[in-house]
C-alpha cells in the first residue's frame, strides 16, 4: 500500500483547512432541520447547499464561495457570527472556525514564536501522588506530562515510554492495547481527535504538531478517516467503559480541571461510582499497583520540559 501524504502541513493549508471544516459542516444539515423548503432536483451533495447557507446567515451566495475558498481576509465577526448560527455550530465549533478564519493578535504572536515549555508545577505532582483514582496531566497535543501510579496500571505505563511517545493520541490510534482496553474505541478515538484538531486551530505553526498528524495519518486507518470529519470538540467530563486485562470491566466517570497559570494543560481524574463494581475492580488494581515494586526513573527519563 503506498503511504498518502499526511493531510495537515500547517499554516499552508488553512485554507483548505477552512473550506472543508464549512462543507463537512454543511453536508451535516438538511433543509429540513432549519425550516428551509427542499429546492427541486436531485442533490449531488447531503446538507444544506451553499445558496441555503447564504440565505440563512444572509450574506451573498459570492461571500459564501469566498469563505468555503479560504479568502478569510477582512472577514467581519458578525459574517463568522451568522455563519455559526446557520451552521448550528457549538461552542468548540464557533471557536475553530474563528480560529481558522480571523486568528486573534495573540494567535498571531504564537506563530512568530516557538511554543514556551510546558512545565507541570510541584504541587501538581503531589497532588497527583495523593490520588488513589487514576489522574493524568495532559498538555499539547494531548501529550502525557505527568501521570500517578494508578493510571499507568489503567492504560500504560507512558514513563516507560521514550518521550515522544507519551502522548494519548498515539497510544490511542498505534497501539493495539487500546483497542481492547476501551470497549467502545471508536468514540474514544473520535473525541480524542476531536480535541487534537480543535488544538490544530490554534497552533497551526507547531511542528511537533505536523509530526505527530503526520505519523498519525501514516500508521492508522482509523486516523486518516476521522481526520477528514473535521470534527472539533472540547470535554470537561464524561464516562469511559474499559475492559481491563487484570481487572475486568470498568465504567469510569471523568473530569477535565483546567491548571492555573497554563491553558492549554488539564488535569484528568477517573472516578467510579462509590460501592460498585468498577470501584471494586479499581480498587483492586489500585492495591496491585501499591504492592508492586516502582520503577526508578531513570536520568535521561526525568518529565520532559519540552512544550
Amino acid at each position: 500500500m503506498t503511504c498518502q501524504a499526511p493531510p495537515y502541513g500547517g499554516p499552508k493549508d488553512r485554507s483548505s483547512e477552512i473550506r472543508e471544516f464549512l462543507r463537512t459542516r454543511r453536508a451535516r444539515i438538511t433543509p429540513e432541520q432549519v425550516g428551509l423548503a427542499p429546492q427541486g432536483g436531485a442533490r449531488r451533495v447531503p446538507g444544506l447547499r451553499r445558496e441555503e447557507v447564504a440565505r440563512l446567515a444572509r450574506v451573498s451566495v459570492d461571500y459564501c464561495i469566498r469563505l468555503e475558498r479560504g479568502r478569510t481576509q477582512g472577514v467581519s465577526e458578525a459574517v463568522l457570527e451568522a455563519l455559526a448560527r446557520a451552521l448550528r455550530l457549538d461552542e468548540a465549533e464557533r471557536a475553530h472556525l474563528f480560529d481558522l478564519a480571523q486568528p486573534t493578535a495573540t494567535t498571531r504572536a504564537r506563530r512568530r514564536r516557538p511554543l514556551a515549555p510546558q512545565r507541570v508545577p510541584p504541587v501538581l505532582y503531589r497532588t497527583l501522588d495523593s490520588l488513589d483514582v487514576p489522574a493524568v496531566v495532559q498538555g499539547r497535543r494531548t501529550d502525557v506530562l505527568a501521570a500517578n501510579k494508578p493510571a499507568h496500571a489503567l492504560y500504560t505505563d507512558f514513563e516507560a515510554r521514550p518521550r515522544r511517545e507519551r502522548n494519548f493520541a498515539r497510544f490511542v490510534f498505534l497501539d493495539e492495547a487500546a483497542r481492547t482496553l476501551y470497549a467502545d474505541w471508536e468514540r474514544v478515538a473520535g473525541d480524542c481527535l476531536a480535541a487534537l484538531r480543535l488544538y490544530a486551530g490554534r497552533h497551526p505553526d507547531d511542528p511537533q504538531l505536523t509530526e505527530l498528524i503526520g505519523e498519525l495519518s501514516l500508521h492508522s486507518d482509523a486516523f486518516r478517516r476521522m481526520w477528514a470529519d473535521h470534527d472539533v470538540q472540547a470535554h470537561t467530563s464524561g464516562t469511559k467503559r474499559l475492559h481491563h486485562p487484570l481487572v475486568g470491566d470498568l465504567t469510569l466517570d471523568y473530569l477535565v480541571l483546567a491548571v492555573e497559570g497554563d491553558p492549554e494543560q488539564t488535569l484528568v481524574v477517573h472516578t467510579p461510582e462509590p460501592a460498585s463494581p468498577s470501584a471494586e475492580a479499581l480498587a483492586l488494581l489500585a492495591a496491585w499497583t501499591a504492592t508492586s515494586p516502582s520503577r526508578p526513573q531513570a536520568p535521561d527519563e526525568t518529565p520532559d520540559p519540552a512544550g
